[in-house]
C-alpha cells in the first residue's frame, strides 16, 4: 500500500458550497486536486493507494480517509470529488463512518491520526530540505506521505511528524503545490517498481 496524509489548515469540517471551493470552502480545491493526483491514473484508479485528509478549518477538527480500492462512482475532477467530501462531512461519528463506497470520515484531531497510521504504514515527511527521495526509494516499505496545503504544517504538528517519520524527503528544492507533490512521488515509486520488473 501507499498512503497519503494532507494537512488542509482552512478545509472546513462542515458541509459548504460546492460553488465556492478555494473560499468559503477554505481551499477544499486543494483537498479535492490531492485526492484526484493520488487515486486517478489514466483510465483506471489506483487500488493500493490511500489518502487521507485532515480537515482543519473549525472544530473539531475531521478526517477523511479516500480507499483506491473501494470508491466507485467518483470522477476526477473537482466538483465531483467535492461533492462526495461534503456528503462525508454530514457524519459526525468519532469513528470511521463509510458515507460512499470507499469514503469515510472521523471526528479526530492530528495526534490521534498519526498514532493510527503509524500502526499501517512507515511515515516519511515531504519537505524541501529533506533527503532525495531517488537515493531512498528503494527503501520504502508501504509508506505513507505527510505534506501540507499550501500553508504547510503548524509547528506543533511537525514536531509530531519528526517525532514519528522514519526520514524526512525531499522531491526538490523547489516549493510545489500538495497535488504535484503527490504526483511526483507516483512517478519515483512508480520508476522504480517499473525498473525492478
Amino acid at each position: 500500500m501507499r498512503g497519503f496524509l494532507v494537512i488542509g489548515n482552512k478545509a472546513v469540517t462542515e458541509p459548504f458550497n460546492i460553488n465556492d471551493l478555494p473560499g468559503s470552502a477554505g481551499r477544499m480545491d486543494i483537498m479535492c486536486r490531492c485526492i484526484a493526483q493520488a487515486l486517478f491514473i489514466s483510465h483506471g484508479v489506483r487500488k493500493d493507494v490511500e489518502i487521507y485528509l485532515l480537515l482543519c478549518g473549525g472544530t473539531p477538527f475531521r478526517a477523511v480517509r479516500v480507499c483506491g480500492g473501494e470508491i466507485r462512482n467518483m470522477a476526477p475532477d473537482e466538483r465531483n470529488i467535492a461533492g462526495l467530501i461534503r456528503k462525508a462531512l454530514k457524519n459526525s461519528s468519532r469513528r470511521w463512518k463509510r458515507s460512499s463506497p470507499g469514503i469515510y470520515t472521523a471526528t479526530m484531531d492530528f495526534d490521534e491520526l498519526i498514532n493510527e497510521l503509524i500502526m499501517k504504514y512507515s511515515i516519511y515527511y515531504l519537505r524541501e530540505d529533506g533527503e532525495k527521495i531517488q537515493n531512498v526509494v528503494s527503501d520504502l516499505r508501504n509508506p505513507l506521505f505527510v505534506l501540507g496545503d499550501h500553508l504547510g504544517l503548524s509547528h506543533e504538528m511537525e514536531k509530531v511528524v519528526l517525532k514519528h517519520a522514519e526520514k524526512v524527503l525531499s522531491l526538490s528544492k523547489v516549493s510545489y503545490q500538495a497535488d504535484q507533490c503527490i504526483l511526483i512521488t507516483h512517478y519515483e515509486l512508480d520508476k522504480f517498481e517499473h525498473e525492478i520488473m
